[in-house]
């Protein structure tokens, strides 16, 4: 299921609460609203008002999938956003560590090195 992912999986959240009775037709009108492709394997998360209960929708060979999780105690953190964003991109791995509660906003990573684009290969 989630843990089966690519690493050319997207992760996308929605940064508004949204009403967890919604179900697969529902998330999917709100993915496509975001202009967002609901069929490209990529995963959507979305998280409950109060941030204690979190959906996360992605297509799998077939048809849809809803991953479902609510905390008893606590809650989810929600990712800073600008006020502009709808749908902000996360890694995989910070997926992860979203649904284990921990704060991304406190989070500090390491800036990996990536080649420089612009020289030609040899």
């Amino acid at each position: 299921m989630i843990l089966g992912r690519t690493a050319a999986t997207r992760v996308w959240v929605a940064t508004f609460a949204v009403d967890m009775r919604k179900g697969f037709d529902g998330l999917a009108a709100l993915v496509e609203a975001s202009g967002l492709d609901l069929y490209s394997g990529h995963l959507f998360v979305f998280l409950s008002r109060r941030r204690d209960r979190v959906k996360v929708l992605m297509w799998e060979r077939g048809g849809l999938a809803l991953y479902q999780k609510r905390l008893e105690k606590g809650q989810f953190c929600q990712v800073a956003v600008r006020s502009d964003q709808r749908m902000l991109a996360l890694q995989p791995d910070e997926l992860a560590m979203l649904l284990d509660g921990v704060d991304l906003n406190a989070v500090r990573r390491t800036r990996l090195w990536e080649p420089n684009r612009s020289e030609e290969r040899r």
